[in-house]
């Protein structure tokens, strides 16, 4: 595909504005995939393409996580193991649905998600008890939401944080923190299936790349002075308000 220089720009803008919200509130995927669908991207390679971007933020979050020691390698190298597994498994399974079937799909998903999100219910659950084993928590919650980000992917790390949180009694800092490389992990998995199956593209997602990282840099400075509850509520206007104009104009 070939993109003009204003194409590009709101697709910086985008990745910006996502950096931004994902390091106060999360949610960025809400605002790049409808951004990339609205500039023309076929469905799958949005869903790859924003794999690309996402990685990066991902990965750097996770590196200083652990390198600050504030989460540690030895006890999520198993989950994020069979988060992998279970990312490639829905990369893959998403590369055999109908291209036109997507573009309903896909849609539909990320205004679930996004009502989701901005309910956001782990805020409130009771962190006392482990609701389920380690072992089954490793071995069928992980697989699970790491295929749901191989197949779709907004919302993941708050899935992530969820389950922590509601099955394993973790407080919501050390659930939210355990949350980042998980993602990491499935970012990577999906991300190295869409680029075998030939759905990323580069020229965009280097693009994106660069404004996720501004976004990020900004939300590190405002971090503690924006209301996330608001943040919330404007993440999920922006989504809906793209995927309207989509379906209406475009």
């Amino acid at each position: 595909m070939e993109f003009t220089t204003e194409t590009l720009a709101i697709l910086f803008l985008a990745a910006a504005c996502a950096g931004l919200m994902d390091t106060l509130a999360g949610g960025g995927g809400l605002i790049t995939i409808p951004a990339l669908i609205m500039s023309g991207v076929p469905p799958l390679a949005a869903l790859g393409t924003n794999k690309l971007q996402g990685c990066l933020g991902t990965a750097t979050s996770s590196y200083l996580l652990f390198t600050r020691k504030k989460i540690h390698w030895r006890e999520l190298r198993a989950p994020m193991l069979f988060a992998f597994i279970g990312a490639a498994a829905g990369a893959v399974a998403i590369q055999y649905i109908n291209t036109a079937m997507l573009r309903f799909i896909i849609p539909c998903t990320l205004v679930l998600i996004a009502v989701y999100f901005l309910l956001s219910p782990y805020l409130k659950l009771n962190t006392e008890k482990p609701r389920l084993s380690a072992a089954a928590y490793q071995k069928f919650v992980m697989p699970s939401i790491g295929a749901y980000d191989g197949a779709f992917g907004p919302g993941t790390g708050s899935f992530f944080a969820l389950a922590g949180v509601s099955l394993r009694g973790l407080e919501l800092i050390k659930a939210t923190a355990a949350a980042k490389p998980l993602n990491f992990a499935t970012n990577l998995a999906s991300l190295i299936i869409f680029i075998f199956a030939d759905q990323v593209l580069w020229l965009p997602g280097a693009v994106m790349i660069i404004g996720q990282m501004l976004g990020a840099w900004l939300g590190s400075h405002f971090l503690f002075k924006i209301n996330p509850a608001f943040l919330r509520l404007l993440i999920v206007s922006i989504c809906c308000l793209m995927l309207v104009r989509y379906y209406v104009v475009g």
